[in-house]
């Protein structure tokens, strides 16, 4: 009887093993392929004249220089609105606010923003920043709606990374003579600092690749913005209006390949300083 418990068990256990290496060559396989058909039809045509040439004859030659500046602008107000509110908002939530009906109803909103489709911020941005506040298709609207979509995620990983530091640490210092805004400031958010930079790269990757927003609140230019009130175009909405307009194919899987390799550099780039920084500090404490 005992053996063959133990034989239906193994069985079991073999069973949710081989399902989960099933799921992971699944998801992987997945992403070489969409990789491997993107960099295969792509790769090719991207060189440096590519990358710092203007588009010419509406993208069918020339380059795309003027859609990465774009995305730069409109990505990095995003985050110089965004990350600040966040992490201000996720420690007031965490660190200062009282439990009861209102945290709760602010932590119901961040969770139904997270949800939201883009298209439905990119409509609020078309009609309150572009036509109400007078903004028009520009950098500030595009950076300011993409601001409002990435909001929550930082929020909510900020959140959950300053929950995740032990509370010897607050009271050790609170027992040192430190003020409530000293050990927030100096100990919390930096042991948490790891968790939040985090929520930051996902924000940024959110923000890099968004299209439906952009296309409602930036406008499109095929020149380089030179104020945050000039019309801008991103890498993303470049490639949709390349194969949605039957503009040029080719381009559009070298503008894709453009996208990849720069997310993937900002991402790697965050993450190694952030194994940096984590280090360091567990260096410190070690000496």
């Amino acid at each position: 009887m005992r053996s063959e418990m133990r034989l239906a068990l193994k069985v079991e256990e073999l069973a949710v093993k081989g399902f989960l290496y099933l799921s992971i060559l699944v998801v992987f396989g997945s992403l070489f392929g969409i990789f491997a058909h993107i960099f295969y039809h792509g790769i090719g045509r991207v060189n440096l004249h590519f990358l710092l040439a203007y588009p010419e004859d509406m993208g069918r030659a020339g380059g795309i220089f003027p859609a990465i500046m774009g995305t730069a602008w409109l990505v990095g107000l995003a985050l110089a609105v965004a990350a600040p509110l966040g992490i201000l908002g996720a420690t007031y939530l965490t660190e200062y606010a009282r439990k009861g009906p209102f945290v709760r109803i602010v932590r119901f909103g961040v969770d139904t923003l997270a949800g939201v489709p883009s298209i439905v911020f990119g409509l609020f941005g078309f009609a309150f920043l572009v036509i109400f506040c007078g903004f028009r298709w520009s950098v500030l609207s595009g950076g300011l709606t993409l601001a409002f979509m990435i909001l929550p995620t930082i929020i909510k990983t900020t959140e959950e990374s300053i929950k995740a530091v032990s509370n010897d640490y607050r009271e050790a210092s609170l027992s040192l003579g430190a003020t409530k805004w000293q050990t927030v400031a100096l100990v919390v958010l930096p042991a948490a600092l790891p968790g939040i930079l985090t929520g930051i790269i996902l924000a940024l990757g959110r923000a890099a690749g968004e299209t439906a927003a952009i296309l409602l609140t930036a406008g499109s230019s095929l020149t380089v913005p030179t104020s945050i009130m000039d019309p801008a175009r991103s890498l993303p909405l470049h490639l949709y209006i390349l194969v949605t307009e039957g503009i040029s194919r080719e381009n559009a899987y070298a503008t894709a390949c453009v996208l990849i390799i720069l997310i993937l550099i900002v991402n790697l780039t965050a993450t190694y300083l952030m194994h940096r920084m984590v280090a360091k500090r567990l260096g410190i404490r070690k000496g």
